[in-house]
């Protein structure tokens, strides 16, 4: 674990490193002209419980819809593909836009991807992890709107369709597919969006599944994030504090459970506590000892219901870990870097593109 670790942020700061130097010419006196385009390429190396080593490449920029808006911060758009040893590969393209003075944005999200897992299950005289394999196919799209100062309104919409097979045939094999409409309110008084310091972001949606929309049964679900951003050690650090509730309502198939891990809460990757729904209180502070270079140290404590295993339910999983970051572009705080946490019987290490929230 520690030696991936070590390669890891060797990796990162290597590379980092080599894509920002330039060559200068010390009798030249003119200006460089300021880009719109900030390019960078990232590797990505981690390990997972679950699907073993992970590693690929990230190419992202970061760029202005409109030279001409002052006000609106820098859209991001990138590419990743992963590929695991335990044959797992995923390949996405994700996009975060803002228009007209920050009035409008929008993203987008596209993902394919086999990914080779494993989920408990409690049967007979004892539980135990089966393995399980699942072909996703997955676009997610939402717009919002300016309603008033920092009040965001909007609807989304997301289809995904899940192939997936069990181990010993342990469950029956299911292809479905789902159709999600989605409602979004947000109200956002961060100073940044890619690397806040102060200010709250509170979001929620009710993502809904009817029938009539082509789904084979009715659910429900609401996702709601309260994020808050304190200043610290002059305004160099940064303490932050984050609530999440997932929150299964109707008939959850199996692909669309949460399970405690990944943001909420980190230290969790054998994918054994999975449900309808999660609630998750995490504390995270974030030291700068360097201009481009910084860690962080984390801790929180996560919730489940809906669990195939009864006993798993509303009882408390704690998470804690420290991290490592590194500023991934030249002109715009945002930071790429790796997390190590430890949970309850269960250890994590997660790769991060920005900050956790």
């Amino acid at each position: 674990m520690y030696k991936n670790s070590i390669y890891a942020l060797l990796l990162l700061v290597t590379f980092g490193s080599l894509a920002q130097s330039k060559s200068t010419d010390s009798t030249s006196t003119a200006k460089t002209p300021t880009k719109n385009i900030d390019f960078n390429v990232m590797p990505y190396i981690s390990y997972n419980r679950t699907m073993d080593f992970m590693f690929g490449a990230i190419p992202m920029m970061m760029y202005k819809t409109n030279k001409a808006d002052t006000i609106s911060p820098k859209s991001l758009s990138g590419i990743s593909a992963i590929y695991t040893t335990n044959k797992s590969y995923f390949v996405c393209s994700f996009n975060k836009w803002h228009f007209n003075e920050d009035k409008w944005r929008a993203q987008l999200f596209i993902m394919t991807g086999n990914q080779n897992a494993q989920f408990f299950m409690d049967d007979f005289d004892s539980g135990d992890f089966y393995d399980y394999g699942t072909k996703t196919n997955l676009i997610s799209v939402s717009g919002l709107r300016k309603i008033f100062k920092s009040f965001y309104g909007g609807l989304g919409y997301s289809y995904a369709h899940y192939d997936t097979t069990y181990q010993d045939d342990i469950q029956p094999a299911s292809t479905s597919h789902t159709n999600g409409l989605q409602v979004i309110a947000l109200y956002d008084t961060r100073d940044a969006v890619y690397y806040p310091t102060t200010g709250n972001k509170i979001r929620a949606r009710w993502i809904s599944y009817p029938e009539w929309f082509g789904n084979d049964v009715n659910a429900n679900k609401i996702i709601s994030e309260y994020n808050t951003y304190f200043p610290m050690r002059n305004k160099t650090d940064v303490l932050a504090a984050r609530f999440s509730g997932k929150f299964g309502l109707g008939d959850i198939a199996f692909e669309q459970q949460v399970t405690i891990g990944n943001d909420d809460i980190r230290g969790y990757s054998e994918g054994k506590y999975r449900g309808d729904g999660l609630m998750a209180l995490q504390g995270e502070y974030r030291y700068n000892f360097h201009k481009r270079m910084g860690v962080v140290g984390f801790a929180g404590v996560a919730t489940i219901y809906g669990s195939d295993t009864p006993s798993f339910d509303w009882k408390l999983y704690p998470g804690a870990g420290v991290g490592y970051r590194y500023r991934a572009f030249k002109n715009e705080k945002f930071n790429v870097g790796l997390d190590g946490a430890v949970g309850k019987g269960d250890w994590g290490i997660y790769f991060r593109i920005g900050e956790a929230f």
